[in-house]
């Protein structure tokens, strides 16, 4: 059974997921990679009986262009309360309920984030959105993640491009720090702020749209660390429109492909951060891409002081002239979606 161990000296919650099933696959070594194999796959269209049934599937002229299954190993299952029990002074646990499923990215095997077309982008965008607030209304669970990991170092066992969906019970620390950062500060939207003064200052600026900000953030804990801002001051992506959505996928395409041409074909998580469900506080749901060109070693894990190597402003610099609006207005006839 999976569960939920509270840190007594961080204050985090840890989940131990011993149910997912053949755990070698979620272990890294430098021996193990990914399996490429299309005949193999089960995320592959063909391949559709290897995977749970699709909970949802965005077709087109009768093939599926994104699909959403059950995670297979799932580290949040089940529909139960959130009760904490203590076993001790220092022991205390929760049953991981909650909700984990893989969102398939698309049905090209080797087609990332980096290359899908618009109208593949705003599919992928409405999808989360959607299973967000499938989330949303069951009973017990308080906060959606998203995230899509790219390569082994960024943790994916599975070489097709997918991400992940889990609705949990708790709200992770991260977002409640974050949230109670946005409180603090006492000049307005901290991210509305920083995009105005850093389009002002164009020093760490990537990319500015009518709808989007894309910046190597000043704070920036690790090389190429990229965050990716709504202009429509909201605090929930599922309550954002259509528009907006499509804008946000694009941009993370776009920075994804400047990557990629700058860095090579470099692992990375792209990772969501939305308010809580039903949250009031102060926040501007943004995004997250790490790219994995470092490992934390033990002066980062133990201090939680991070040491990045590569300025955010040299960052921005060498990944500039690869970001245009070419790029980010080219017709969908002149891409493919698969």
């Amino acid at each position: 059974m999976n569960t939920l161990r509270l840190d007594p000296l961080s204050g985090r919650w840890v989940a131990i997921s011993t149910d997912r099933a053949n755990t070698s696959q979620f272990l890294s070594t430098r021996e193990h990679g990914l399996d490429e194999n299309r005949e193999t796959c089960p995320f592959c269209p063909g391949n559709e009986e290897a995977t749970p049934p699709a909970l949802e599937s965005y077709n087109s002229d009768g093939r599926w262009l994104v699909r959403v299954i059950s995670n297979r190993f799932p580290a949040f299952s089940g529909d139960g309360p959130f009760v904490v029990q203590h076993h001790g002074p220092v022991f205390i646990d929760a049953p991981a309920n909650g909700i984990h499923e893989v969102l398939i990215l698309s049905p090209s095997h080797d087609m990332t984030w980096a290359d899908f077309s618009i109208i593949q982008t705003r599919l992928v965008m409405s999808t989360i959105r959607d299973r967000i607030e499938e989330h949303q209304n069951t009973p017990g669970l308080r906060y959606s993640q998203a995230i899509v990991n790219s390569g082994r170092e960024a943790g994916a066992s599975i070489y097709h491009p997918h991400g992940q969906l889990m609705g949990i019970p708790i709200v992770p620390r991260e977002l409640i720090e974050e949230q109670g950062n946005f409180s603090r500060f006492s000049g307005g939207c901290l991210l509305c702020v920083a995009m105005g003064t850093e389009e002002s200052a164009r020093e760490r600026l990537l990319q500015a749209t009518d709808a989007t900000v894309t910046i190597a953030p000043y704070w920036s804990g690790s090389p190429y660390e990229l965050l990716i801002i709504p202009r429509a001051h909201e605090g929930h992506l599922e309550r954002s429109d259509e528009d907006t959505l499509t804008s946000i996928g694009v941009a993370i395409r776009d920075a994804l492909k400047a990557l990629k041409a700058h860095l090579g074909n470099v692992a990375y998580n792209v990772v969501f951060h939305s308010a809580p469900y039903r949250s009031t506080s102060p926040f501007h749901w943004h995004v997250h891409i790490l790219p994995k060109l470092t490992t934390p070693a033990g002066f980062e894990l133990g201090t939680g002081l991070y040491i990045n190597v590569v300025s955010p402003e040299e960052a921005a610099k060498n990944l500039r002239p690869y970001i245009n609006r070419d790029m980010s207005e080219k017709s969908d006839e002149a891409q493919t979606a698969c």
